[in-house]
């Protein structure tokens, strides 16, 4: 996202009642963000070729993005060519200042 970007703004798409007042604009819309999660998740496939998977995810914060990846990941192995052993495993990081 560029610096100058306006993003969409907020009456255009779905926003949950708690978040209405504090968000001015939508820089990234969801449906957007599914799309390429499901295109990352056919990257890696192709990427990674009969190769086993490990998949490692950062919790607090990224597991729903990990979910959503692995979904579409498990639709892939389901529905290709080709079936890729995946490991899932988790990690709890904590950042010091």
């Amino acid at each position: 996202i560029r610096d100058e970007e306006n993003g969409y703004n907020k009456n255009l798409v779905c926003i949950p009642k708690h978040y209405e007042e504090d968000l001015e604009r939508v820089f990234i819309p969801h449906g957007l963000i599914l799309d390429r999660t499901e295109r990352l998740a056919r990257d890696i496939m192709q990427d990674m070729g009969s190769h086993h998977i490990v998949a490692l995810c950062v919790l607090k914060g990224g597991y729903k993005f990990f979910a959503d990846l692995l979904d579409h990941i498990k639709v892939l192995n389901q529905n290709g060519n080709k079936s890729v052993p995946v490991t899932v495993d988790f990690v709890r990081i904590k950042s010091y200042c």
